[in-house]
Formats: structure tokens, C-alpha cells, sequence
């Protein structure tokens, strides 16, 4: 019985590799290695391009924060100066005049900041979608031609 066990070990120490078998093996651990070379190029390009995307939101937040103060301080410069206005008015009737000029100035400005408002959040939301639309699909191209390759 130890003899058939010596022998059987051996006759596997000696057993050889089909050549065949090991080029076959040798060539798919190759292409592996290449498409995960060609994959980890993509991924490394597409965290660089969501980088880039994520810092055009973050400024297009700022612009959006920004002009948003800025409309704040006018405001409440404007609503200032109309109250020193009003307390110079020597008349009940001017003093009323001067606090419904403001009011009509104020819903005007107020109008036009709006405006601008939605104008600038509407081009920065497009220009980020439109970003991020153009990553993902080149990603995706990028992985289909990889995995074909």
C-alpha cells in the first residue's frame, strides 16, 4: 500500500502541464492584466472628471451664495436709506410718498433679482448636468471598447 501511494505521488510530481493548457493560461492571465490596466485607466480619468464636475458645482454654489448677499445688502441698504427718508419727510404726506416709492422700487428690483437669480441656477445646473452627462457617457464608452478589446 505505501509503495502504490510512493508511486502515485511520484507519478504526480512528474505529471506535466499540456503545453497547450499553460499557453491557454498564460494568455488569459495577459489579457486580463491588459483590460484591467485599460479599466483602471478609465477609472482613474472618470474620478478625475467628477473632480472637476464637483468643483463647478462647488463654484457655481458660490457664484449663487454670492449673489445672493449681494442682493441682500442692496436690499437692506435700499430699505435703509428709504427709512432715513422717511424720517427726514417734514410731512405725513411725504413721508408716505417716500415709503411707497421704496415699496415700488423694491418689488421692481426684487423682480429683476429673481430673474437673474433663476438665469444664473438654470446655467449652472445645465453646464454641471451637461458636465456629468459628458463623463458618464464617455465612461461608458470607454469601459464597452476596454471589454471588447
Amino acid at each position: 500500500m505505501m509503495k502504490q501511494a510512493e508511486e502515485m505521488i511520484q507519478a504526480a510530481q512528474d505529471m506535466r502541464v499540456p503545453e497547450n493548457v499553460q499557453a491557454f493560461a498564460e494568455d488569459s492571465v495577459q489579457r486580463t492584466r491588459e483590460v484591467y490596466e485599460r479599466l483602471s485607466g478609465v477609472a482613474q480619468e472618470t474620478t478625475k472628471a467628477f473632480e472637476e464636475i464637483t468643483e463647478a458645482a462647488q463654484k457655481g454654489a458660490k457664484t449663487l451664495t454670492e449673489q445672493l448677499l449681494e442682493n441682500m445688502i442692496a436690499n437692506t441698504e435700499a430699505a435703509l436709506d428709504a427709512a432715513e427718508a422717511v424720517v427726514r419727510a417734514k410731512t405725513l404726506p411725504e413721508a408716505a410718498r417716500v415709503q411707497a416709492d421704496f415699496w415700488q422700487q423694491q418689488l421692481t428690483k426684487a423682480s429683476e433679482q429673481t430673474k437673474a437669480f433663476y438665469e444664473l441656477s438654470g446655467e449652472i445646473a445645465k453646464t454641471t448636468f451637461e458636465q456629468w452627462n459628458a463623463v458618464a457617457s464617455k465612461t461608458l464608452e470607454q469601459v464597452k471598447s476596454s471589454a471588447s478589446n
